[in-house]
């Protein structure tokens, strides 16, 4: 069984027992999340589309960490100006592990 559920404007198919990285959340690790289902299926062929929800549907999810992606360089430069500016930048992310998918 799978869901697709939407979290920081971006959406996720996941399944029981997925890990996945989302926008960062405001929860501490060990917690429990749950979302909103936009689709539930078992195979293509069956599938359950919410308008916008699945009505009754969840997905749960255990918070593992929150955790910061790889650094990125930003420079910006402007030609015979003698002017540039660098900077970097981690995004945060949280790391969800789904436990279970109601419905």
């Amino acid at each position: 069984m799978y869901a697709v559920i939407k979290t920081g404007g971006k959406q996720y198919r996941v399944q029981q027992g997925d890990v996945i990285y989302v926008e960062k959340l405001d929860v501490q690790g060990g917690e429990t999340v749950k979302f909103d289902v936009l689709m539930l299926g078992k195979d293509d062929a069956e599938a359950v589309i919410g308008a916008p929800v699945v009505e009754g549907a969840s997905v749960e999810g255990k918070v593992v960490s929150q955790v910061k992606a790889a650094k990125i360089v930003v420079y910006k430069y402007k030609a015979k100006k003698n002017e540039r500016k660098k900077q970097g930048h981690r995004q945060p992310y949280t790391k969800i592990e789904i436990t279970a998918i109601n419905g």
